[in-house]
């Protein structure tokens, strides 16, 4: 299935999945930490849904990592912003 959202999201989520497999867990070893089905994991991993802000704290935390870690290794990845002004 192909993911709808931006590649900026892509990166997000691949980065996601590479932190969850440092920590040496698996999608359903996580699902049981965060409360919720193991389809929940798969979903977000495959693009198929999106964590919201408080969802995205809440799997940080299960997995070990700071938010904010992961927040700026995605934006380093991330290329130029398209509508930054050049000038």
């Amino acid at each position: 299935m192909k993911s709808v959202f931006s590649s900026g999201y892509d990166i997000f989520r691949r980065r996601m999945i590479v932190a969850r497999k440092e920590a040496q867990l698996t999608q359903a070893t996580l699902a049981k930490f965060l409360n919720k089905p193991q389809s929940f994991v798969a979903k977000y991993e495959s693009g198929e849904r999106r964590l919201d802000a408080i969802e995205f704290i809440l799997v940080a935390r299960a997995i070990g990592i700071a938010p904010c870690d992961i927040i700026r290794e995605v934006e380093q990845e991330m290329p130029e912003k398209p509508c930054e002004d050049k000038a």
